[in-house]
């Protein structure tokens, strides 16, 4: 089979899972996982992308809940909103300049957005407690993202032939 057909079922088939799995077993949002999925392709997939796209995705966590929780202290309106974002945003520029984050700023800026999306759709601050804290949410759908990620390209890569040459 095809790369493409071989990487056309087993994300069809694992998408399908990974929405049972979050809407059943660990429920996180499935978008979020969806996107950190895409960030292990784009970031090149494989062991290293595995690694390299839960390092940004993380670390735009990271950036997302201090930007979130400076809000939080320094007071939820409009001005302060936008000063800790556009702080928040010069970070991730910055950030993607650790040995750790290879220069990958789109996949830091997911981590960012979605856990700024996990908490609005939750409605809850990044100090929420555990297992509710928005921000242990965003890791954990992330980090599920990049497992069906690998499992998807592993399992796409089982199923790849190759033509004989001629």
């Amino acid at each position: 089979m095809k790369q493409s057909e071989a990487l056309t079922v087993s994300i069809g088939i694992l998408g399908g899972v990974a929405v049972l799995v979050t809407a059943t077993v660990i429920p996180v949002p499935v978008w979020v996982t969806f996107t950190a999925w895409a960030s292990f392709f784009i970031v090149g997939g494989g062991k290293a992308g595995f690694v390299k796209s839960v390092a940004c995705n993380f670390t735009g966590i990271l950036i997302a809940a201090l930007s979130l929780l400076s809000i939080q202290l320094i007071g939820d309106n409009l001005l302060v909103g936008a000063i800790c974002v556009g702080i928040g945003s010069a970070a991730m520029v910055q950030a993607s300049k650790l040995p750790f984050t290879h220069g990958i700023i789109p996949a830091i800026v997911w981590g960012f957005s979605q856990t700024v999306g996990t908490v609005s759709v939750t409605g809850l601050a990044v100090t929420a407690p555990l297992p509710n804290n928005p921000v242990l949410i965003a890791v954990t759908a992330m980090l599920l993202g990049a497992v069906f990620g690998y499992l998807s390209e592993a399992w796409g890569k089982r199923m790849t032939t190759t033509e004989p040459v001629s």
